[in-house]
């Protein structure tokens, strides 16, 4: 039972943080004041009487996840982070002794290099589990997590200890409702019956144009009830006692996930409350006083933080979160002292570190000039190296058969609401299987998901935010270019390359062979922040001959070498990356019957390459050779710039056609040739 003075400290706690979401929001002359302001009340409820997070150690592995999917609120999450203390955490996860948002932090809101940037971002701030602010984002990561939360729990927990049974909470809105991405990932939830995941709904019913009834007058409710969800409703966000009722509701649910519709008011006590003047920009200074003299706080303070809110809060979720966390590390002990290699486990994959020996699970493949397909070749390291790391785990979107993504060692299994197996089935959804993947990789398993290439497309916002978040997921995307053949065009990509090589911090990997294959997954097994894209073929490719071709290892390094011309220096360098690799050495055969020296130069990641010292990237491309072809099945954009002004590229300059693969060789330029007949002009204008 709530003493008197518990109620007003609950309620001056609420306004405390409408009011430096306020002040924040004016101070910086830019943001979204009337979403934090409307759910404050319930995030207030959910941090301060039921979050098992303790801020003194944001990051202990079985804490509850909060995701602010609504990211344009930050606002709300720097006003909690702040005022419940939270530590700050560095790179190598080590707790500091400052706080994660200091009130200065606050003040400096969407500021060059402030704590608290425009939306929350993952790894710049302690007590950020995601980023977000791309909707619908936010809530297909937190899916993610809860699929996490379930598999974890089916290995690592035993009678006498729990070592993961962490909830998962999102906070969206109307906004992330309208995505389809949430949708994705809430009908999953909904099939693979998450218990352990409650999204909170913010039905403000007002977006940036107006009124959500311009565009948006469906049933919500109906909609989560058909995906197999658990539905209640609060109707006044104010009202803490019935978003207490509704949490609890969730808490007794073990069957399905939960959906908490909460009608809010966004802007509330402003003088725009319940409009779309509340959503997008400051209130401005004489509307904030008005509304602090609503809420009954000083009008002419900012950033004002009564004392008793610091202790009240500590009372509460530091209390009992700090209290969760050391249970958990006692329990910990135990559990070390009875199952040690479990335990061990579990402090690799919170380190993002792999088991002792693991690369000595990585195949070897002899030289065949038939060969295999990458995908295949793919398949068969990923399953080798699954078996010796048990967190690596994933799933495809409807194409594991044609993907080779399928775990297929005794004791895989599939992941099902009754079944937690390391095969998971994410149907046609891959802009939330991305996601999920990426929510996965968050709560430190080791996830890949796999589509074609050319659906890739759908999942770009996933895959932008895993480099964003600087997190190792794998994004596996076979049927890479017109190879894919009679499908034709529409199937056949041609910009998806180029476009994931344009995003920041992501490794593209489109390996030649077989055992490049292998080094591409050592490289990207041993990846703890950044994503990687492994692009494979769909027809088979030779497995090379390593005792007369430069080692395989060299795609460590980005590209390397692979064969140079019998007489030593070369008149031409041909420049290739994965199924065209083997046609610029068939064109290097064929100009060296015509005494033409050509440097075949496999180029896997680019991105590894453009990292390297430039003394090595000289010695790979001599910048006196001027005379220089590159050859890939793909858009030419990029390539300039390792074939210079001087250079040729035999690409793809249109979308592809409907043809069997080698008529489509033949029409689009890719045979020995004419890249011979490139090279022989290039090697002619660049003596």
């Amino acid at each position: 039972m709530l003493t008197t003075t518990a109620i007003d400290l609950d309620t001056l706690s609420v306004n405390t943080i409408r009011g430096l979401c306020m002040d924040a929001v004016q101070r910086a002359e830019s943001g979204h004041p009337g979403t934090p302001m409307g759910m404050a009340p319930v995030a207030y409820t959910l941090w301060q009487r039921f979050l098992r997070f303790d801020p003194a150690d944001p990051i202990w592995p079985n804490r509850d996840r909060f995701v602010l999917s609504e990211g344009h609120a930050s606002a709300l999450l720097w006003s909690l982070l702040h005022l419940t203390g939270t530590r700050a955490v560095d790179p190598d996860y080590e707790v500091l002794g400052r706080p994660s948002i200091t009130l200065e932090d606050l003040k400096t809101f969407r500021q060059l290099d402030s704590r608290a940037p425009g939306h929350p971002e993952y790894r710049w701030t302690s007590g950020v589990e995601a980023t977000t602010g791309p909707l619908g984002q936010g809530d297909a990561t937190s899916v993610g997590m809860a699929i996490a939360g379930r598999w974890l729990a089916s290995r690592y927990n035993r009678d006498e200890f729990r070592m993961f049974d962490f909830d998962v909470y999102s906070i969206t809105g109307d906004g992330d409702m309208m995505e389809g991405v949430a949708s994705e990932a809430a009908s999953l939830a909904g099939h693979l019956r998450l218990a352990n995941l409650c999204w909170i709904y913010d039905s403000n019913r007002v977006t940036i144009e107006g009124s959500t009834d311009l565009a948006f007058t469906e049933d919500v409710a109906e909609r989560f009830l058909a995906y197999g969800w658990n539905v209640t409703t609060v109707a006044d966000a104010n009202d803490l006692d019935a978003v207490e009722r509704a949490l609890h509701n969730f808490r007794t649910e073990h069957e399905r996930p939960t959906l908490i519709v909460v009608h809010s008011h966004i802007g509330y006590g402003s003088p725009v409350e319940g409009t779309a003047q509340a959503h997008g920009k400051p209130l401005g200074a004489q509307a904030v006083r008005e509304t602090k003299r609503f809420l009954g706080m000083p009008e002419d303070i900012d950033f004002y933080v009564p004392d008793d809110v610091y202790g009240w809060f500590a009372q509460g979720i530091g209390a009992h979160g700090g209290a969760a966390r050391a249970a958990w590390r006692s329990s910990f002990e135990g559990y070390r002292a009875r199952y040690p290699e479990l335990a061990d486990e579990i402090e690799r994959m919170q380190r993002r570190e792999l088991p002792d020996g693991w690369q000595d699970a990585l195949p070897t493949f002899p030289a065949d000039t038939k060969g295999i397909a990458t995908r295949e070749s793919s398949g068969q390291v990923l399953n080798a190296l699954a078996q010796v790391v048990p967190w690596l785990l994933g799933g495809s979107a409807d194409l594991a058969p044609s993907t080779d993504t399928r775990l297929t060692f005794p004791g895989a299994g599939d992941f099902q609401a009754d079944e937690f197996g390391r095969n998971f089935h994410l149907g046609i959804r891959e802009h939330a299987a991305a996601a999920i993947a990426n929510g996965m990789a968050l709560t430190k398993l080791r996830p890949y998901w796999s589509t074609f290439l050319i659906f890739s497309d759908y999942a770009r916002g996933a895959i932008r935010l895993s480099a964003l978040m600087e997190i190792p997921t794998v994004h596996i995307f076979s049927h890479d270019s017109i190879g894919v053949g009679e499908d034709g065009p529409t199937h056949q990509p041609v910009e998806q390359l180029a476009s994931l090589r344009a995003t920041p911090g992501l490794q593209v990997f489109r390996p030649a062979d077989a055992n490049e294959v292998v080094e591409c997954w050592r490289v990207v097994a041993g990846l703890r922040r950044e994503p990687a894209a492994l692009v494979l073929t769909r027809q088979p490719v030779p497995t090379f001959d390593r005792t007369r071709l430069a080692g395989a290892d060299g795609v460590a390094r980005g590209a390397y070498v692979l064969a140079d011309p019998p007489s030593g220096e070369p008149d031409v360098i041909l420049l290739a990356t994965g199924s065209e690799v083997a046609l610029a050495l068939a064109a290097r055969d064929e100009l060296a019957a015509e005494g033409i020296g050509a440097r075949v130069v496999s180029m896997p990641c680019w991105e590894l390459f453009d990292r390297q010292p430039r003394q090595y990237r000289d010695e790979v491309l001599p910048p006196a050779v001027r005379a220089r072809v590159a050859v890939e099945q793909a858009s030419t954009l990029g390539w300039e710039r390792y074939v210079g002004d001087a250079g040729a590229i035999v690409g793809m300059h249109t979308f592809g056609a409907s043809a069997p693969l080698k008529q489509l060789q033949k029409k689009f330029g890719f045979t020995p040739e004419r890249v011979t007949q490139v090279a022989r002009e290039q090697a002619a204008a660049n003596p």
